[in-house]
């Protein structure tokens, strides 16, 4: 539980204490209303009263208790509507309360795997330079060493370290684009936001070739703003992670387009649909995965539903105000 919420917890009245007060409080009105009875029958108090005003009733004083009998009832009543209206309001506070709650566990939780996903990224990223490209460039050295020692004597030596050296440039080459293409979606600034999902598609046919994968996009993408285009780009690459880990699948459909909204103004709604096992368990509660999905969105302004059965598969649904976009 979070710090606010056992501030909140703290300053509100426990049932327990709320009843003690409560009983006691009903003591004391009894009490009092036995101390008055009692001073009431040793005065006389309602003859007092009768006498008095049977000598002014031109004035209709006569009318004055029951009309203070009538104020009483009518100030009860509305002191039991304030209590009413309190008993509401508290108890939407409570619920904003847990609301509050669950969502700052689940903020705190993000957070936690956004540091681990992000170390472990610059783990793997540190590894494949040492292990790659620093074996790799060593090796590139050594070859050109050889071959400057070789130069003059040895054609065929010289021949086959160019070729080594060549094949070192081109494995660095292709390692140095497998890192870019994970840092950055390959073609997004160049070619546009589809051509960037054509290819992130492409590449789970060849990762899936048992799983069909259809694409619909507008082509006038580009005035979304890079904001949006990377957001749409990131969710697409996780919802497809999901289904290759998850869904069983044998097809997957990723339909993206705008909408009006009622407010005015367009959004971009992205619905990535499959054919498998439905909403797994861990869907909701591991990892970044629809989380991470919904907290990128809401960021912009945008909204994420998420349903899925045994018999339909799995829909995710990805809502996007283009108006609340930087």
């Amino acid at each position: 539980m979070s710090a606010d919420s056992d501030l909140a917890s703290r300053t509100l009245p426990t049932p327990a204490l709320g009843t003690t007060r409560a009983q006691r409080d009903l003591i004391w009105v009894a009490l009092g209303t036995l101390v008055f009875a009692a001073l009431s029958i040793h005065f006389e108090l309602s003859e007092t009263v009768v006498a008095w005003t049977q000598s002014r009733e031109r004035f209709q004083v006569d009318e004055l208790p029951g009309t203070l009998l009538f104020l009483a009832l009518a100030l009860v009543w509305f002191a039991w509507r304030r209590i009413d209206e309190f008993r509401t309001e508290l108890a939407q506070r409570r619920a904003v309360e847990r609301r509050l709650a669950t969502a700052l566990d689940a903020n705190q939780r993000l957070a936690r795997d956004n540091v681990r996903i992000q170390e472990e990224e610059r783990r793997n990223l540190a590894r494949e330079l040492h292990d790659e490209l620093g074996q790799y460039l060593n090796a590139i050295k050594v070859d050109a060493v050889c071959t400057r020692d070789a130069a003059a004597s040895d054609t065929a030596e010289v021949r086959r370290g160019a070729w080594s050296i060549v094949e070192s440039v081109d494995h660095v080459h292709t390692t140095l684009r497998d890192v870019m293409r994970r840092l950055r979606p390959p073609g997004l600034d160049e070619l546009g936001l589809v051509a960037a999902l054509e290819s992130c598609v492409d590449g789970w046919r060849r990762r899936a070739p048992g799983v069909s994968f259809d694409l619909h996009a507008p082509e006038a993408t580009s005035d979304w703003g890079e904001a949006v285009n990377i957001t749409i780009y990131r969710i697409v690459q996780e919802g497809l992670t999901n289904v290759a880990k998850h869904a069983q699948a044998t097809r997957v459909e990723i339909h993206l387009d705008t909408r009006a909204t009622i407010a005015g103004g367009d959004s971009v709604v992205l619905r990535v649909s499959d054919n498998g096992v439905g909403m797994p368990e861990t869907a909701t509660t591991g990892g970044l995965g629809l989380l991470g999905m919904r907290e990128r969105l809401e960021t912009l302004g945008g909204r994420l539903d998420a349903s899925g059965a045994s018999s339909t598969g799995f829909t995710l649904i990805a809502t996007l105000p283009l108006a609340h976009t930087p």
